[in-house]
């Protein structure tokens, strides 16, 4: 009975809803299902409400995408602030009783969401034209194989539920209880939702809310993520399948041309330029209404102004007009600031150095991240509300670049086009160009330009499972990766099964069916 008890409580939050004339993603109503489902507003609304679901999620993206990535101080910070998620996130200290995130880290909660509209918008809601009913199942399926997918990637063969059975006078917990799939299934249930996505959305890529909203270039761009990850990464059963390379490299190629990089780099993450040419999917935040975490990366005054120092040995003030909102409770290693050459715009874009005085000369740097500071609202107070990219025209470039090196071909002409952008003015192709090497100088030297180009964005962690060196094994047993915390981010010989999360105690107890994931 606590089971039913828990599940109703996740679905009451499940069917909260949104006002759907805005992607404000304001919560505005409850509505049971009885009283719901009558005209297109409220449909457009309960996929808004999907939307804001998975904002609510970022943090928990964060520490499943980049914060085991290997580029993440643990312990104490520059400033000596206790950094959050040290252990098991950022140490790889998972074991079965120490699991990081519980109950599938909220990710059913939401699944149960998107199959409830799934059954209602394809087999109800007569009100809605055949085009409507298309695109919205669009958005739903491809919304459902985005959350799958983020499961497959972290646990590898998950519970496939597909259902609404707690809305179906269900009593007991007994029906509700589901084993685990294979990695297989579980990956092929994946690219069959893509699929149904896909031929929803047919010919149809309008973005009538903008890059806020999943639309069918969302959907290639999860297409080439899963097929590229299927063409590379072997999970238990799952092996890389042939032909899922040129999947992967055509859903690209239907994308490429389609969005282009912004002339700046900063301007991709203005609050000022939202929905900017090369957002593809975002996350939006907006003041008065939802704000991200980035401040968790900024400084304290208390331990920062007038106490740490610039390069030039000048003390630090408000540099970034934090105006008092800021805690340093997450750092970035600072091998990855001074990785960037002094003229990439991206550098100091990214993150504010800082620096104790030893000597009469700069010593123990420290960064913040600067990326994602938001704004300073009409109140004169600092919020953090820029928008989170999880799918930009700078992605697509660099999976082209990782397909075409997996192919044998030449990735350079990728990669620089990203430098491009990068350097700007500066940009000298004899300097600053990248030439084609080898397969592994090319895997590696795609992962370096993913780590400049992506911080904070949810990649780390997934890159370095899929990239690889020369014998095709993932870069996360690399002892080659030039900086980071931790160096191979994952021991071969006695981690190997850390690639995977261990569930939580407390969710295989509620359910006798499951099984923990192999090697813990």
């Amino acid at each position: 009975m606590k089971k039913i008890k828990y599940i109703l409580s996740i679905l009451a939050l499940a069917v909260s809803l949104v006002s759907c004339d805005s992607l404000e993603l304001a919560p505005e109503d409850f509505y049971g299902s009885n009283s719901f489902w009558n005209n297109e507003a409220q449909v457009k609304g309960f996929i808004l409400g999907a939307h804001s679901q998975l904002r609510s999620a970022h943090t928990n993206l964060w520490l499943m995408g980049e914060a085991r990535g290997g580029l993440q101080k643990s312990g104490t910070s520059s400033t000596a602030t206790s950094l959050d998620y040290s252990s098991p996130y950022k140490d790889q200290d998972f074991t079965k009783d120490k699991a990081g995130l519980d109950s599938w880290g909220g990710f059913y909660g939401r699944i149960l969401n998107l199959n409830l509209g799934i059954k209602k918008v394809e087999n109800e809601c007569a009100f809605l034209s055949e085009a409507s009913r298309k695109y919205y199942l669009g958005q739903l399926y491809g919304l459902r194989a985005f959350n799958y997918f983020w499961l497959y990637r972290t646990y590898g063969g998950v519970p496939i539920n597909s259902e609404t059975k707690i809305l179906e006078g269900v009593t007991t917990a007994a029906p509700l209880y589901l084993e685990r799939s294979s990695p297989k299934v579980t990956l092929d249930f994946i690219k069959a939702d893509i699929a149904k996505s896909e031929e929803n959305f047919g010919a149809d890529v309008t973005m009538p809310y903008g890059p806020a909203a999943w639309s069918k270039y969302a959907t290639l761009m999860l297409k080439a993520e899963v097929f590229l990850w299927s063409a590379k990464v072997t999970t238990g059963d799952q092996v890389p399948a042939s032909g899922d390379l040129a999947v992967a490299e055509t859903a690209l190629n239907e994308v490429k041309g389609k969005f282009s990089l912004q002339g700046k780099f900063s301007d991709v993450f203005a609050y000022t330029k939202k929905g900017n040419s090369e957002i593809i999917f975002t996350l939006r935040f907006l003041d008065n209404e939802a704000t991200n975490f980035a401040g968790n990366f900024a400084y304290s005054d208390n331990v920062f102004i007038g106490i740490k120092y610039n390069k030039n040995l000048k003390l630090m003030t408000d540099t970034l007009l934090l105006k008092g909102n800021g805690i340093l409770r997450n750092e970035y290693v600072f091998q990855l600031f001074e990785s960037y050459n002094d003229l990439d715009s991206r550098k100091t874009a990214t993150f504010l150095d800082f620096y104790n005085k030893k000597n009469d000369a700069p010593a123990d740097g420290g960064i913040v991240l600067r990326k994602f500071l938001g704004l300073i609202n009409a109140n004169g107070v600092r919020v953090y509300a820029d928008d989170v990219p999880v799918y930009r025209y700078a992605d697509v470039l660099l999976m082209l670049a990782e397909v075409e090196n997996k192919k044998g071909g030449a990735p350079a002409q990728y990669i620089n086009e990203v430098r491009k952008r990068a350097y700007g003015n500066n940009y000298n192709a004899a300097q600053h160009g990248y030439v084609n090497g080898s397969f592994a100088e090319n895997e590696l030297a795609i992962l370096l330009e993913r780590d400049k180009e992506f911080v904070w964005e949810m990649k780390r962690w997934f890159d370095v499972c899929r990239l690889q060196d020369a014998n095709g094994k993932p870069l996360v047993f690399s002892s080659s990766l030039p900086y980071g915390a931790r160096i191979p981010v994952l021991n071969e010989t006695t981690e190997a099964h850390k690639v995977l999360w261990p569930v939580d105690v407390n969710t295989l107890n509620a359910d006798p069916k499951l099984q923990q994931t192999p090697g813990y």
